[in-house]
């Protein structure tokens, strides 16, 4: 089992930036990708930057440019660099890991509890 703890959210005006902190906990060996995803009110949970397996990084096209994913391996920890926010960037911001599969690696994925951004006009 992977445990996922978010931190680092809270209230910014508008162009203000933020940075984002996911650590793992327990099982690690077992994270194929990690990422960030945020939910909206009334939205879907929705993808906003990963490592996938295989180390490529992606973003979703609305934070290029703005958001920085980044990780310290030696520290099991993930970091989300969010500058020139905007209103419609705020959302509860959560941390995914997909595990497995593996030896010894359930094949399943792990969500921390998220973190709410809000981004004022």
């Amino acid at each position: 089992q992977v445990q996922l703890a978010e931190s680092g959210g809270g209230l910014v005006q508008a162009g203000g930036s933020l940075r984002l902190t996911c650590v793992a906990s327990g099982d690690t060996r077992c994270i194929s990708a990690i990422g960030w995803y945020r939910q909206a009110p009334g939205e879907e949970r929705d993808v906003v930057a990963f490592f996938g397996s295989d180390g490529h990084i992606g973003y979703v096209d609305s934070v290029k440019g703005r958001f920085t994913i980044s990780r310290d391996n030696t520290k099991n920890t993930m970091y989300l660099q969010m500058n020139s926010l905007q209103p419609e960037d705020t959302a509860v911001y959560y941390c995914n890991a997909e595990l497995g599969p593996g030896p010894g690696c359930e094949l399943t994925e792990s969500w921390g509890q998220g973190t709410q951004v809000t981004v004022s006009s």
